[in-house]
């Protein structure tokens, strides 16, 4: 991942990607889902990176389709990785939890250490899935594959 933002087209609804196995990573959309903001007229879409969608868009985008060091967020027409993706995903939720978003402010290679840091030891310290989350029926449509 050379760059934090690559050019995409997709969908006027910004999309998540993240790891399907990853327990800290599922907690996140579940809280995501829970505390995105009720006006948004572009409802968030999801999609494991080990789906076939997600991984079409690792794919296209020369991205390991092996390795999942970071949740990728679809908005805008541009792809989103690690720190920037987190505090985009922000202004998606309802205060105080947007907010967040300010810290964008902080230097990029001191919030990405940071997200690397979390990340290599996600699965240690959150645990793993043997397979990826099932949403219930009432959220089926909200997830693409």
């Amino acid at each position: 991942m050379q760059s934090t933002v690559l050019s995409y087209k997709l969908s006027t609804s910004p999309i998540l990607l993240f790891d399907g196995v990853c327990n800290l990573c599922n907690g996140v959309v579940q809280f995501v889902l829970k505390n995105e903001a009720e006006n948004s007229e572009r409802p968030l879409l999801f999609a494991s990176l080990q789906s076939q969608f997600g991984q079409q868009i690792l794919q296209s985008h020369n991205l390991p389709t092996d390795s999942f060091k970071s949740f990728v967020l679809l908005d805008n027409n541009q792809l989103y990785f690690r720190s920037s993706a987190a505090f985009r995903l922000c202004k998606y939720l309802k205060f105080p939890w947007s907010w967040l978003s300010v810290l964008q402010i902080i230097p990029t290679f001191l919030r990405d250490s940071v997200y690397q840091f979390v990340s290599d030891n996600r699965y240690r310290w959150f645990g793993k899935k043997e397979q990826c989350w099932i949403p219930t029926p009432e959220l089926k449509s909200r997830f693409l594959d």
